[in-house]
């Protein structure tokens, strides 16, 4: 079953550069380590048990499923799910029309020198940043995500993921067949879009497509395609920070 988000996903061109200026939004961030693809991150671990990573290329890597996004200005490219069934919740995907992969090992090493083992399930190319990824720890979760969860801005969790999508109904038959839920419409005057919204756990994602060609999302569609569009932090009273734009990197967090 999908239990929450696990962390989302926040690729930017220099590493140090991006730490800095979270610092500087108020967050405390733990450096993270390096992949043996030619990533390196920065963890910004919050209360809610989810994270916010952010990943930088210590070398090319254009094969890398998250490089051309990098390519097109970074920023939010794509979300993870926490689930207690690696492969029932992959063959769910599968069923339900996701194209994903089987379960693959990744390891981290840490700055002190512990090695980090997981594996992952990622959505093939055109699915990929819509459906979730899915990972399950062979090392213990609380060695993967940092302890240090208290932010000066107040930040304790993730409040709903945004998803630019371009066939509405198709996201909705995927995530209700996993879910067993139909979703909650949505209708967004502001932007102008509609879409629906699924609770999982603490956490909300909503996948909304344009209503109008002038549409933010519209905009986004065509020069992104369907990916994550933006996410929202949520201090204790559960209000959204509103942080500045200059300093995320590309990352619309509201």
């Amino acid at each position: 079953m999908l239990l929450a988000i696990d962390h989302i996903v926040i690729v930017v061109r220099d590493l140090e550069a991006a730490i800095k200026s979270y610092q500087q939004l108020g967050f405390t961030v733990v450096p993270g380590g390096r992949h043996p693809v030619g990533t390196h991150n920065a963890l910004i671990s919050l209360a809610d048990g989810a994270y916010l990573e952010l990943i930088a290329f210590y070398e090319a890597h254009p094969k890398h499923r998250w490089w051309a996004s990098l390519q097109q200005g970074g920023g939010l490219v794509d979300f993870c799910m926490q689930t207690d069934d690696l492969r029932g919740d992959t063959a769910a995907l599968r069923s339900a029309g996701v194209d994903i992969d089987d379960p693959q090992p990744l390891t981290r090493i840490r700055p002190d020198g512990y090695q980090l083992k997981w594996l992952l399930s990622i959505p093939r190319e055109r699915h990929r940043g819509v459906a979730p990824f899915l990972i399950q720890d062979e090392t213990p979760r609380d060695e993967r995500v940092p302890r240090e969860m208290t932010h000066k801005n107040g930040a304790v969790g993730i409040g709903t993921v945004t998803v630019a999508v371009d066939d509405l109904q198709n996201v909705r038959s995927w995530y209700r067949a996993v879910l067993g839920y139909d979703g909650e419409p949505l209708e967004r005057g502001d932007i102008p879009a509609n879409g629906i919204r699924f609770k999982i756990g603490p956490h909300c994602l909503d996948f909304l497509e344009p209503q109008t060609k002038e549409s933010p999302i519209g905009e986004w569609l065509k020069h992104r395609g369907p990916s994550p569009y933006s996410a929202t932090l949520l201090t204790k009273s559960r209000w959204p920070i509103l942080l500045d734009k200059n300093l995320t990197h590309g990352a619309s967090l509201l």
